[in-house]
């Protein structure tokens, strides 16, 4: 099967981020900072991270994305993502396992 590029729908990025224990606060923080870092990529669409009701140190990363190569190519090769990373990368355990999905059915 093949991975969309471009669709009305865009592409879907989610990631489930797991905060080191004690950390939410400073992530939080950091997170402030790096979302306008993605929210002015070139095909984001939308970004939003939400909070985990049943989990106090899990959160949701969504990110809508006009194509797969937006976010593959096009973040993941900038400037900005390399400060996103220093950022953030440093807060989760385990690291995020990233997926993009299509179109609703």
């Amino acid at each position: 099967m093949t991975q969309p590029e471009s669709n009305a729908a865009g592409i879907l990025e989610t990631a489930l981020l797991d905060v080191r224990h004690g950390q939410e606060t400073a992530f939080e923080s950091a997170l402030q900072q790096a979302l306008p870092l993605i929210r002015r990529q070139p095909g984001c669409q939308r970004a939003e991270v939400r909070p985990c009701l049943e989990n106090p140190r899990r959160y949701l990363l969504l990110v809508y994305w006009a194509t797969l190569a937006d976010h593959e190519q096009g973040f993941r090769r900038s400037t900005d993502y390399q400060r996103w990373r220093a950022l953030l990368h440093g807060f989760y355990e385990p690291f995020p396992t990233v997926e993009h999905f299509g179109p609703p059915l």
